[in-house]
């Protein structure tokens, strides 16, 4: 299971809006067959690996990390759990069970109904946490969000006059943007975009594909037309969630540029993430600033917190950490790495 764990999280960032399993077929002690689910969703790993698997698949055993689906969403489509029976697969291992309608359950049991052996739960902690994304979008409505904050040593995350500050080095930067190339949609507060003029894709060599969904929480549209993220919206999806009066003709320009405004009450967290859930949205990776982050957390919105501390001081700025945050990171233990230069502190809040 653990192995088809590490398996699934290379799909993470790909198979929206389906969920990134990770499938093995073991044939006497022998992996004969291997999947997770393709870019976009389909084919299903188990499909995937069902197939590479051939006749083998008779008598096997299969580690799946989520509950096989028992019907399709497509019409005619056959499920993985039929899929699975028609392979006459002897056992089945299953991680984490799925919340979604259409399985929910429902495949463990048919499996047992056709006499095939269902082992449930196993590492299910580690499954559940890569495809949290999911699981929250299909039982709560919003996707999983995943704070990244950078502070230098003495906590702060940009200057008194909101001028740009580089914090970390060059090895978090490259980390950052493997974590854009892994979620769905990436997300700024206005005032880190009038303060930076950011772009919040991904620029790694051979990964520049991966560039996700921008989303801007901008209550007034005070978003810049000439600011970079309008000049590449007809590249990389601008979405910018604004208060339902603000301005209509700056909505009107910005969206003749490219960019899709949706409209939300201000500060309810809770409507904009059921849009974005709405749009397929599992992984939502919040950029900051220390404003949005803190409002976050206030509303109980982080699932997962990156918080990189830079090895010098600033003496003065904008404090990294608001009290509703830092409350929030007295309720687990952080895991502890060094990144370059830098120090991160890992916070998993959601399971």
């Amino acid at each position: 299971m653990q192995m088809a764990i590490a398996l699934s999280r290379r799909g993470v960032g790909l198979s929206t809006p389906n969920p990134s399993v990770g499938v093995l077929v073991v044939k006497n002690g022998v992996i004969v067959g291997r999947g997770v689910t393709a870019q976009g969703g389909r084919p299903h790993a188990e499909r995937i690996a069902l197939n590479q698997a051939g006749e083998a698949a008779n008598g096997s055993t299969i580690y799946v990390t989520l509950e096989p689906c028992a019907r399709r969403s497509q019409q005619g489509a056959t499920s993985c759990t039929d899929a699975i029976i028609q392979a006459c697969v002897s056992r089945v291992v299953i991680g984490a069970s799925d919340p979604s309608v259409l399985a929910a359950g429902q495949g463990a049991e048919r499996l047992r109904a056709q006499g095939v052996a269902v082992v449930a739960g196993i590492e299910s902690k580690a499954a559940r946490w890569v495809n949290l994304g999911h699981i929250l979008r299909v039982s709560q409505c919003r996707p999983m969000v995943t704070l990244k904050l950078a502070q230098t040593l003495d906590g702060f995350a940009g200057t008194l006059d909101h001028k740009p500050l580089a914090i970390t080095g060059q090895e978090t930067r490259t980390y950052v943007h493997m974590m854009r190339a892994q979620s769905d949609a990436v997300a700024a507060g206005i005032s880190t975009v009038l303060a930076d003029n950011p772009l919040l894709d991904v620029r790694l060599h051979g990964l520049e594909g991966r560039s996700s969904a921008r989303v801007i929480f901008d209550s007034n549209l005070k978003l810049p037309i000439d600011s970079k993220l309008v000049a590449t919206a007809a590249k990389v999806p601008l979405w910018v969630i604004a208060d339902v009066e603000a301005s209509v003709d700056n909505e009107r320009a910005l969206t003749a540029a490219g960019v899709d405004v949706m409209r939300i009450k201000k500060h309810d967290l809770k409507a904009a993430l059921e849009l974005l859930a709405n749009r397929g949205i599992s992984r939502l990776m919040l950029e900051g600033g220390p404003t949005l982050a803190n409002a976050f957390a206030s509303q109980g919105f982080v699932d997962e917190f990156l918080q990189f501390t830079a090895p010098w001081k600033a003496n003065e700025g904008i404090k990294a950490i608001g009290s509703s945050l830092n409350s929030l990171t007295k309720t687990c233990s952080p895991n502890i790495q060094i990144v370059g230069n830098d120090q991160l502190h890992h916070f998993k809040f959601s399971y």
